[in-house]
């Protein structure tokens, strides 16, 4: 009895929550909805007065956050790992998110630090890191950068000759021996090259070793090569596997030479998914196809094409936007890399035979689930065709990547302590647009509904902001100040202002 209890409890909690979710989402849609994965602590709060208040007093827009899913997200990458009796180890991309709580969430897990910058590097060592997990990926290193890294004892990933020959002459100044990971790319995949502007290319790496380290010329006493790391753009679990499998001869071959290789660094591209619709996200596309052919409505202002061009009834180009709908992710696509075929086993007990630790550095994926970004209504403009530009307190750097739009649909949460909408209020359809002088200056290019409206005061809510959208390319263009960053605890309602924003 108390099994079909607890059942029944759990199927009326879930139908809560999608009660929720559609409630939500009822204010605000895309002509073809993209509806968006929605964690249960930002549906409590986007129900809650507590919202409008944080954004009334840290102002618009607001970055809230929260670390629980953090912790889910590293626990179910380990818990995989750990299944095939793996030496891993996560260390978390600071580029995605610059909130220092992440760090410090992080450092509680026992997770590394990947790190781009020196202030990346100075506030992870404030925090309590230990060096040994911390690695400086940095695309550009200054002096000053290597310096920091060679006398705190943090392991670099060398991208190139003339970074290799800075990092030993200030090694040897500095009479200390240093940790470096070889970054390799230029692998091939179904017969192509793999071109990245990232790292030596692996057809040069034993030339690279025989000019520096063989035993005639040991040009490079200061430097160590205790692992070889590599950079993909994109989220190919195949392209990764078939890296993974040309790096392990070098490896042996590096170790026979007496190199101490002890780990292989996979970086990040871990997918994710925004959506939970497959078909959500298809029928956007194929419905995108058709209106840049001329066949229905637009579903972006002014036809944007998302990265296609329309060409005499033909499309070319790809889209130049995330996948925001991906299977499989995370857990799932490292568990199916894992056990890849590699060599007469899998990739999984080729890393173990070795002895090698596997590494990665996840961002976008550890952060999933963990923000969401508010501002608030200022104004409604209705244009001559009908539609309507609705106009927020932020600017379209405070929720955007390299992406051309974010797409899935935002969240209205209306304005009043009932957070109900007035029923007598008319639908419109049109644009959110943010705080730049600019004609491009659109916080989403698609055609948004409103089915009751949207009144002055309202907020906007783009959920699972966390990784990359609140700060990757964030400005302070026209002297406006950068949005604030504050945790919310669900459970306590508590709200700490992120220590980022208090060195400011």
């Amino acid at each position: 009895m108390e099994s079909v209890r607890s059942d029944q409890s759990s199927k009326n909690s879930s139908l809560v929550l999608e009660d929720t979710q559609a409630m939500l989402r009822e204010y605000c849609q895309g002509l073809v909805p993209l509806p968006v994965r929605l964690e249960t602590w930002m549906q409590s709060l986007c129900r809650s007065p507590v919202l409008p208040e944080m954004v009334h007093e840290y102002g618009s827009p607001l970055n809230v956050l929260c670390t629980r899913p953090f912790q889910r997200n590293v626990n179910l990458l380990r818990e995989t790992a750990r299944a095939f009796d793996l030496d891993y180890e996560i260390f978390f991309a600071r580029k995605a998110n610059k909130c220092l709580t992440f760090v410090e969430a992080a450092r509680q897990q026992g997770c590394g630090i990947d790190t781009a910058s020196t202030n990346e590097i100075r506030q992870s060592l404030d925090l309590g890191v230990p060096a040994e997990k911390i690695i400086c990926t940095a695309a550009v290193k200054s002096e000053e950068l290597l310096g920091l890294c060679i006398n705190a004892g943090i392991t670099i990933a060398i991208d190139n000759t003339d970074e290799l020959l800075l990092t030993d002459r200030l090694a040897r100044d500095a009479k200390r021996t240093t940790k470096i990971a070889l970054r390799i790319s230029g692998f091939t995949y179904e017969g192509k090259k793999l071109n990245s502007r990232f790292g030596f290319d692996i057809a040069e790496v034993p030339s690279l070793v025989q000019r520096f380290w063989s035993q005639e010329t040991q040009t490079l006493t200061a430097l160590s090569i205790t692992g070889l790391h590599f950079h993909l753009d994109g989220y190919s679990r195949h392209q990764r596997i078939a890296a993974i499998r040309q790096l392990l001869p070098y490896i042996d071959d590096l170790r026979s030479q007496q190199h101490p290789v002890e780990f292989l660094d996979m970086g990040g591209g871990f997918p994710m998914s925004y959506l939970d619709s497959k078909a959500a996200w298809e029928r956007f596309w194929r419905e995108h196809r058709q209106a840049l052919l001329g066949n229905r409505t637009p579903l972006t202002w002014e036809n944007h094409g998302l990265g296609l061009i329309a060409d005499e009834g033909r499309l070319l180009g790809k889209p130049k936007c995330y996948p925001y709908y991906q299977s499989p992710v995370q857990q799932d696509w490292l568990q199916d890399l894992l056990q890849a075929d590699c060599e007469d086993t899998t990739i999984a007990k080729a890393l173990r035979r070795r002895k090698l630790q596997l590494r990665c550095e996840p961002g976008r994926s550890v952060l999933d689930g963990c923000g969401l970004t508010a501002a608030r209504v200022e104004f409604r403009k209705q244009r001559s065709d009908g539609s309507w530009f609705i106009g927020l307190s932020m600017n379209r750097t405070q929720c955007r990547t390299n992406s051309d739009d974010f797409l899935v649909d935002p969240l209205l949460i209306p304005a009043g302590k009932e957070n109900s909408m007035p029923q007598t209020a008319a639908a419109m359809e049109g644009y959110l647009v943010g705080a730049y002088c600019n004609e491009s200056e659109f916080l989403s290019l698609r055609r948004l509904r409103f089915p009751r409206g949207v009144s002055i005061g309202d907020l906007i809510v783009f959920p699972n902001t966390a990784g990359y959208f609140m700060h990757f390319l964030e400005s302070r263009s026209h002297q406006f100040p950068l949005a604030r960053n504050v945790f919310f605890d669900p459970e306590t309602e508590q709200v700490d202002l992120d220590p980022i924003d208090q060195e400011i």
